[in-house]
């Protein structure tokens, strides 16, 4: 059972002390398992393989959000939080995806803005968590704690729990204070394409947060 005071893994750490060897590339294909791994597409298992090359991916996302998703977006959004209470359809979408040099994963979201306004950024890295889990990490501390599995041929995040980390301290937060449980999917579409879709769900309040899009693999040199 997991407890948000465990420690994490060094390679959460801000930056690692020089000289010290880098964490191991997060290894998804092992969290999963060898027989879930294998009945996911190849271009799903290339797009997550451990240690995959730096990569930019466009695409274009609908956005929405309940009006208690907009407070969490806002709220979050002081911690550095990786949501967005914009709502729109076909917003250009590019998600740049690299190693943070640590182990960890790093997801890099940009939103075009609308005319005249700036375009958004939201960031968040993934890094191993206790047991057969994952750590999703913002900059500004906020995290949770996902099972990550194949469902259907689909690569599926799911959370289990949310918690704001400082240093090696972990505050646990509760369920009715967070926008709910969040499930990610990444689902291949074929030629080169592939749907990603997030869904967060409030345990009393209902769907606070969905967002959908299709995205393309950038054109090998």
């Amino acid at each position: 059972m997991y407890s948000p005071s465990t420690p994490l893994p060094a390679a959460s750490a801000a930056a690692a002390p020089a000289g010290r060897t880098a964490a191991p590339p997060l290894d998804l294909a092992g969290l999963v398992g060898p027989d879930g791994w294998a009945r996911l597409p190849a271009a799903v298992r290339r797009r997550f393989a451990a240690g995959h090359a730096d990569t930019v991916y466009e695409g274009h996302l609908d956005l929405a959000c309940s009006a208690l998703g907009r407070c969490f977006a806002r709220l979050a959004g002081i911690l550095g939080g990786p949501l967005t209470p914009v709502r729109a359809r076909d917003v250009p979408t590019c998600v740049r995806v690299h190693g943070d040099g640590q182990g960890g994963v790093v997801w890099e979201r940009r939103f075009a803005g609308a005319a005249g306004a700036a375009a958004r950024v939201v960031r968040s890295t993934k890094l191993r968590g206790p047991g057969a889990t994952v750590i999703e990490r913002t900059d500004g501390g906020l995290a949770m704690l996902l099972d990550v599995y194949e469902e259907q041929g689909a690569l599926v995040f799911r959370s289990r729990c949310f918690f704001w980390s400082l240093g090696r301290w972990r505050l646990p937060i509760p369920g009715w204070l967070t926008p709910g449980v969040c499930r990610v999917e990444h689902r291949d579409a074929g030629n080169g394409r592939f749907r990603f879709t997030l869904e967060m769900v409030h345990p009393l309040w209902g769907r606070s947060f969905h967002q959908t899009g299709l995205f393309t693999d950038p054109e090998e040199a």
